[in-house]
Parts: structure tokens; C-alpha cells; sequence
């Protein structure tokens, strides 16, 4: 039934094919979440290999010619995963419709056509040294594995989503990103995914299997073994997270900025309940105050009326620097840090901004065309030059991460005085009641366990959470809920694997997918010959 069910796959044409490569991808999209339902990758990757079995084109054509069908699979494969996984990005441009709405068909259709070339990379790539069997699994591997790195940091990098996030959907399978990190995890996930399309033919069906097994295990084994002996000991400082729940377009509204601020103010200073102590750290949302800091003396008096001696708020904040003479002010998206006199004790800005979101890129170009940034700031938001640790009490530091900041694992080096813990502030406000800030909490979840640190989340509407160093979710708050979430930071724990090893994960697994994918193609070409 599987033989005859690849053969009418291999052999479709024309818009059938089409639409099935956009199918498959549309349902690999399931795997994320809120859905996680990753068993839709054992069927997607394998149809997928199928339908680049039959990709092939005149064998008088050029040799880069015989990769635009391979090619084309990916493409389609790739835009129906991009569009399925994030369509909810038009839901930001609707909160703004009478400025923005017109941008929307370019979020939901031009970005994921954008992405969708980097798996048509991939698709072409694979093809390049496709052969039978389990060699074909792996140079589709290779060919991922290679597509989600350049997608990670092209044009400033957008990582989101990518295919390896599917093979770690709770803390047991999250493990493992410590050894091969995430990019090491795309390219082991395909070969896990792709090979039942091994039961077509049975070529190399038992070594594939063996070689799937063996990966699975490891996988959850290692998981497994890990959190068994994991140890969840709260040495850390008493955290309060503050979610508000501001709908986006109240945000925007000059004459609801007092009322916004006074429930941030309510909500820090609520008495802990179920007997819990005091918090030392609150942590506010992205943009949670609405006010210039620094121009606003009040709004710091306030804030020091509602803390204690020893108390310490993360606040987020638009940061004004003004360089003096004919220069425009400078504007950053920042976490102040303010101790319980009111005093700004420390900042730290965003350094990776979002491209149309925060800035313009080409800005000279196309603000002619009346292209502005969706956070409209006078000139756009201005990146920080660096990211660094900042202190918020004796023997605390943390890595500050705002917003999608979190989603770059490879950008997760910093400056200064180790951290303890990653503060990541955000605001999911935006995307509503979408799969949007589902996902955008996962990928903070895996950072805390790649980099051993527990995590404080602070999101405006939902996500709002503290996780441990192995991902596991100590107390949350489900979008669009109001109040706060009280707990102990549990302290941070020491990686398998030494500094000087984690940045070369990704290059030890996909060079060992290319000797192995190497290996079945010149045996290929030589049984051929």
C-alpha cells in the first residue's frame, strides 16, 4: 500500500504536485505549537521525499536546470508551512487598520514566500546529491540543516519556527538542545521525520529504522536521564511578574496612559498570597510604562510609593538619549531597572531590532513610498550597540532579552558579570488570541535550557511564566489573564558541554550528516558507473 501510495506521488504533475507540497507543508505547521502534534511530520517529510523523488527535469538540461523542480517542491512545501505556521502576523497590522491594513496580504502571503525559498535551498540542495534509500533522507538532512542555519542570521535572521522546535515539544525532549543546540536539531529531526519514506521501496529500510531508533532513544533518553537527576533548588531572589492584559489599541490611547500605569502599580503592590513572601524582583512587560522615565519625575515617585527598601522593578521602557546640538533624539526599547527609592539604577536596550516593526530597513528608499514601522517612534527605534548583563541586586545579574530577542539562540552571548537567570519582556498583544505568543513562549522555554538559566517571562497579554534551567514551567499566566505570578527563582545549573564546544554543535552534526549523506552517494554513483 506504501509502494503504490509513493508511486502516484512520484508521478503527479502539474498543479496535483503543487498542491500536495503545500498541503504537506501546511500540515507540518501542526506541529507547533499551541498544536504540537508532531505526528503530522512523520507524514509530511515522507511525502515530501516522494514528490522530490519524481522533481526531476530533461536530462539534456544544464545541471543547475535539473535542481528548479526539487527546487519548486521546496518552495511550495515551504510557503504552506510558513503561511499555516505564521498567518497570525497580520493580526499586529489589524490593530492599526486604518494605517496598516493594506500591509497585511505581504505579512501573511510575502513573508512566507520570502522564507519558502530557503526550503526551495534545501529541496535544490538535497537534490544535488540525492540517491536511493537512506542516502536521500540524509541529504534532505543536510539540505535543512544547512537552509534553517542561513535563516537564522540573512538579512538580520528569522528563525522562528524552525523545523526542529517540532521534535521538542515538552522538557523531556528538550534536553538534547544542550548537545546539539537547535540548529543541530533540524537537521536530525528530518532524518527522524523522513524515514518512513524508507517503507516504499525497503531499500535500506532496516539500517534507516536503526538509525532512527537509535536517534529517538538517544533523544529521549537523554532527557529522560537528565531530569531524573535534575535538581530544581530555589537559591534565587523572590520574582513577581506583572501581566496586565492591555488590549493593543488601549496602549495607543494618550488618555488611557494613567489608568494603564496605576494597574501596573495595583498589581505590583498586591500582598502575596498562599502564604508566599515577599517579592524582591517584579518585572514588568515590554513597553509597560508610558511614559519617558527620564522626563517624567512622577511617574518615578509613584513608582517608588509602591515598592519597599528592598525592592527592585524591571520595567519595560522607551529610553530617550538626546545628543544635544541640531540632532534628533535618540530612541531605544529598554529594561530600566529602578530600585525602591526611584532611583534608575541600570538599563539594557534592544539590540536586534524587528525589521518593519521597530525600523525601516532601506529607510531612505522606502519611506517615499509611505512605508513606516508599525511601533511608529520619530526616526524608528534605535539598536542598542551591544548586548551585556546588567545588575539588578548584590549577587543577581540577568540577560536581558526583549521581545523576539529570544528566539536567536545563536545571539545569546553577553557582556560583562555572568548571568543568573534571562528576563525576557514582551508584548503578545499584538497577535491576540492566535498561535502567535504559543510559539513565542516555546523558543524562550529552549533558551533557558541551551544556556542553563532559569527564565522570567513578562509578557503583556500571555505568555507570562518562570521556567526552570530544564524548561519545566514553574507557575504561568494563560493569555489574556490579569494578575501576577509569584515564585522563587530556582538557581541556574552547569552545562554537559564546555563554552568552547557549544558554538561548534551545529557544524559537528551536520558534518556528520555530510560524510554520512557523502558516503551513500558515491556509493551511488560508483554502483551506477
Amino acid at each position: 500500500m506504501v509502494q503504490r501510495l509513493a508511486g502516484k506521488v512520484i508521478l503527479l504533475s502539474g498543479w496535483k504536485r503543487v498542491a500536495l507540497a503545500f498541503l504537506m507543508g501546511a500540515m507540518a505547521s501542526f506541529a507547533l505549537p499551541p498544536y504540537d502534534f508532531f505526528a503530522v511530520c512523520f507524514v509530511s517529510f515522507p511525502v515530501l521525499v516522494w514528490l522530490i523523488d519524481g522533481a526531476v527535469d530533461n536530462a539534456s538540461s544544464g545541471p543547475v536546470r535539473r535542481l528548479v523542480p526539487a527546487a519548486m517542491i521546496g518552495w511550495w512545501f515551504g510557503f504552506g508551512y510558513f503561511v499555516f505556521g505564521l498567518w497570525w502576523i497580520g493580526n499586529a497590522l489589524l490593530v492599526d487598520a486604518a494605517n496598516f491594513a493594506w500591509a497585511v496580504p505581504f505579512a501573511v502571503l510575502g513573508l512566507p514566500a520570502f522564507l519558502a525559498i530557503f526550503y526551495a535551498f534545501a529541496a535544490a540542495l538535497a537534490r544535488l546529491f540525492w540517491s536511493d534509500g537512506l542516502g536521500r533522507i540524509l541529504a534532505l538532512a543536510f539540505g535543512f540543516g544547512i537552509a534553517e542555519w542561513l535563516r537564522s542570521f540573512i538579512l538580520t535572521g528569522f528563525p522562528w519556527n524552525a523545523i526542529g522546535y517540532a521534535a521538542m515539544p515538552v522538557p523531556l525532549l528538550m534536553q538534547s538542545s544542550v548537545i546539539v543546540g537547535l540548529l543541530g536539531m533540524n537537521a536530525l529531526a528530518v532524518i527522524v521525520f523522513a524515514m518512513p519514506a524508507l517503507l516504499a521501496s525497503r531499500r535500506d529500510l532496516k539500517s534507516g529504522l536503526a538509525v532512527a531508533l537509535v536517534l529517538v532513544c538517544a533523544h529521549a533518553g537523554f532527557g529522560a536521564y537528565r531530569l531524573h537527576f535534575a535538581h530544581s533548588d530555589a537559591k534565587g531572589p523572590q520574582i513577581r511578574i506583572v501581566q496586565p492584559s492591555i488590549a493593543q489599541d488601549a496602549k495607543w490611547d494618550a488618555n488611557a496612559r494613567r489608568g494603564i500605569f496605576d494597574q501596573h502599580l495595583a498589581l505590583t503592590g498586591e500582598a502575596p498570597k498562599d502564604g508566599k513572601p515577599k517579592p524582591q524582583v517584579i518585572v514588568w512587560p515590554e513597553t509597560s510604562v508610558p511614559y519617558l522615565l527620564t522626563k517624567a519625575p512622577e511617574a518615578l515617585k509613584s513608582i517608588a510609593d509602591v515598592l519597599t527598601d528592598d525592592q527592585v522593578l524591571l520595567a519595560g521602557a522607551v529610553r530617550m538619549e538626546e545628543p544635544g546640538g541640531n540632532e534628533d533624539p535618540l530612541y531605544y526599547n529598554s529594561i530600566y531597572a529602578i530600585d525602591g527609592s526611584g532611583e534608575i539604577t541600570g538599563a539594557a536596550d534592544k539590540v536586534h531590532l524587528v525589521p518593519f516593526g521597530e525600523y525601516v530597513p532601506l529607510e531612505n528608499v522606502l519611506r517615499r513610498f509611505g512605508v513606516s514601522e508599525v511601533v511608529e517612534m520619530p526616526g524608528g527605534f534605535t539598536a542598542g550597540p551591544t548586548r551585556r548583563s546588567l545588575t539588578v541586586m548584590e549577587n543577581f545579574n540577568i540577560l536581558p532579552l526583549i521581545c523576539y530577542e529570544a528566539i536567536f539562540p545563536a545571539e545569546m552571548a553577553y557582556h560583562g558579570p555572568s548571568a543568573d537567570a534571562i528576563i525576557n519582556v514582551t508584548n503578545d498583544a499584538w497577535y491576540g488570541n492566535t498561535p502567535g505568543p504559543y510559539q513565542h513562549f516555546r523558543q524562550a522555554q529552549l533558551r533557558a535550557v541551551e544556556q542553563g538559566l532559569p527564565l522570567v517571562r513578562a509578557a503583556n497579554n500571555g505568555l507570562s511564566g518562570i521556567v526552570d534551567p530544564y524548561g519545566r514551567i514553574i507557575d504561568a499566566l494563560a493569555l489574556n489573564a490579569v494578575g501576577v505570578v509569584d515564585a522563587t527563582l530556582p538557581a541556574k545549573v552547569q552545562l554537559p558541554l564546555s563554552e568552547d564546544i557549544i558554538p561548534l554543535q551545529f557544524w559537528i552534526v551536520i558534518c556528520m550528516v555530510l560524510i554520512a549523506m557523502l558516503a551513500y552517494f558515491l556509493r551511488h554513483r560508483t554502483r551506477v558507473g
